[in-house]
């Protein structure tokens, strides 16, 4: 199975970590499923994500001290395979797993992910699990030298037939569950890893064969990030979607700081393959983490997360409960002008990078649709411009062209053949022209 026949464009959905953190159960994810489906689904957006620890049967009971409580209670198969937690997601009572759940959002016309850890799980390799299919017990495919800093559930999976072998079992059984995605973390960058090698690599071809082998076209994503660009051609080999920040929260700071990543990154968005900039924390967030807020991202802010993300093509993952939207943060998240920007046939590209500006623009090389995205990240409202010979070869010195403003849906000429226009601090102002 080539990966590029599937998620073709970025992938567009809902992932539960940013309101729910370590705690999300069924009716939970039920709830988001069906906001999506009547809300959403007509302009793209159809994962459903289950984050992290949504196998452990005591995940935010200790968050005062623990986001991810050390040798905690986990439920797992006779086989060393991680299992959801019965009194968080009660379909999967009796061995069911996430089928039932999966074939729920299938019901809606949506696609179902789940998150998971590199590895195999620490107390399948102390109770000397057999692993299905394999010679060897979870004992001996596990290496307790490769582990995660953050989080303690897992060891890595030696680079043997048997340690294949593992990871075949876990994408049959998630096959079998009707999985569509797949969010792995701690295998795209490590922050144990700063000062030696990453010894994890070998754990995304392996992933990547099992995926192969398993006869369901699973979307392979890759977290935490920076991803690291030299290895850029071994990310698009063998993932979908892989990080190139680490974990994106609602602060100018980070947002800022995004422009200079996808410059880093803009030449290896293609079909299949997708350098992702991270949740949309917009809404409602951290409810999970004991302190519930309002995104801290003002309006302005949101549309330029929301065009940068469009222009560049990163994949989309709202971070909210999405039954607590409002209508203004609805409207970021339907506009069908900034959301075509993900078409299968567009290519963004940055223009120009200042201290206080940026230019982007996104060409459709079948509809020849052409649009600008002026960026004003400096701390005050500026007069900006740019002008069409540089936006695109083949315009004419002083040509004037219609445009479009694709945010406040406004209708105006350029000038003397340049955009011209003021745009609010932290905002965008995004141009189709002609």
């Amino acid at each position: 199975m080539d990966k590029n026949t599937f998620a073709i464009t970025p992938p567009m959905g809902w992932n539960s970590y940013d309101y729910y953190d370590t705690t999300v159960n069924e009716a939970q994810v039920k709830a988001n499923a069906d906001y999506m489906a009547a809300h959403l689904k007509e302009f793209g957006w159809e994962y459903i994500v289950v984050d992290i620890e949504w196998y452990s049967n005591d995940a935010g009971t200790m968050r005062d001290r623990y986001q991810y409580i050390p040798f905690g209670d986990v439920e797992m198969d006779a086989y060393g395979r991680l299992q959801p937690a019965p009194a968080r997601f009660p379909s999967s009572a009796g061995g069911k797993g996430f089928a039932p759940l999966a074939e729920y959002v299938h019901s809606l016309g949506l696609k179902f992910g789940i998150h998971i850890m590199r590895g195999i799980p620490r107390k399948a390799a102390h109770e000397n699990c057999p692993v299905s299919g394999a010679a060897e017990t979870a004992a001996r495919i596990a290496d307790p030298s490769s582990i995660c800093i953050w989080n303690p559930d897992m060891y890595g999976v030696r680079d043997t037939e048997d340690g294949q072998a593992y990871y075949d079992s876990l994408l049959s059984m998630y096959a079998q569950w009707g999985v569509d995605y797949i969010k792995c973390d701690d295998i795209c960058d490590s922050r144990l890893y700063r000062t030696e090698p990453f010894s994890g690599w070998h754990e995304i071809r392996m992933l990547h064969r099992a995926i192969k082998k398993c006869g369901r076209p699973i979307v392979l994503s890759l977290s935490p990030g920076p991803a690291q660009i030299d290895h850029a051609w071994e990310y698009c080999k063998y993932a979908n979607m892989w990080r190139i920040t680490d974990d994106f929260w609602d602060d100018w700071s980070l947002l800022k700081a995004m422009f200079a990543r996808c410059e880093l990154w803009q030449d290896h968005v293609r079909q299949g393959c997708f350098p992702d900039c991270d949740m949309l924390p917009i809404g409602k967030l951290g409810k999970g983490f004991g302190n519930e807020w309002d995104t801290r991202f003002n309006t302005e802010e949101l549309k330029t997360m929301m065009t940068l993300w469009c222009m560049f093509r990163s994949p989309l993952m709202i971070g909210t409960e999405l039954t607590l939207l409002d209508e203004c943060t609805l409207s970021l998240l339907t506009n069908k002008e900034l959301l075509a920007l993900m078409n299968e046939n567009c290519k963004g590209t940055q223009l120009l990078r200042t201290d206080e500006y940026v230019i982007w623009k996104n060409k459709d090389g079948e509809s020849g649709r052409l649009c600008a995205a002026i960026f004003n990240i400096s701390d005050r409202d500026a007069a900006l411009s740019v002008s069409l010979e540089d936006l695109e070869e083949g315009f004419k010195a002083g040509e004037d062209k219609d445009l479009y403003e694709i945010w406040d849906k406004h209708r105006s000429v350029t000038a003397s053949g340049r955009i011209e226009t003021v745009v609010p601090a932290h905002g965008v102002k995004v141009y189709q022209v002609g």
